[in-house]
């Protein structure tokens, strides 16, 4: 653990935008992928606090509310459990927080979610050669061998969108929409 330092998770707030998009471009950099990385504090505000908010976050902060790390998470939805569960979309704890119990502190954080709401499961992806994979068995995580992820993304996305309707351009009008929407 890093020595004294106390530690604190809450939900994000929008002044804790700017650090947070700092921190997810920190952790493109972590991960050899900088230039993929686009997100603005414009996006992610919208995004966490926007009219329909589809993305949560929580932020580690310091004694002096100074945030650490964070998680940024939505909802998914499984047929075969019959209820909701949390999608980890990114952890990061920043170096000089690494150690404290920052991760384990806003992985709790999200289990608590889970239990307190009747989730049955919280589920994340990680690039494979991720020293993490030591702390996540180690919380009781286990990866899914069987399950290889797909992703469909740029010309691919545009393409096969263009299909929907029977061929007519795709819009978003012919999606369903939610009751609420």
């Amino acid at each position: 653990m890093t020595a004294g330092l106390t530690l604190t998770v809450r939900p994000a707030r929008p002044e804790d935008v700017p650090a947070v998009v700092a921190m997810v471009h920190e952790l493109a950099e972590y991960e050899r992928a900088p230039d993929q990385c686009h997100l603005s504090a414009e996006q992610l505000a919208a995004a966490l606090f926007g009219p329909a908010p589809a993305l949560f976050g929580h932020v580690a902060v310091d004694d002096a509310d100074r945030p650490l790390g964070f998680a940024l998470w939505f909802l998914n939805f499984s047929t075969w459990a019959g209820t909701h569960g949390i999608y980890l979309e990114d952890l990061y704890v920043r170096p000089e927080a690494r150690g404290s119990g920052a991760g384990r502190l806003l992985l709790a954080t999200l289990a608590a979610i889970c239990v307190e709401r009747g989730y049955r499961r919280l589920d994340w992806s990680m690039i494979d050669w991720n020293p993490a994979a030591r702390f996540y068995a180690a919380v009781g995580a286990a990866p899914l061998a069987q399950w290889v992820p797909y992703r469909l993304a740029g010309p691919a996305l545009h393409a096969l969108a263009a299909q929907a309707d029977g061929g007519a351009p795709a819009t978003t009008g012919g999606a369903p929409q939610h009751p609420s929407a």
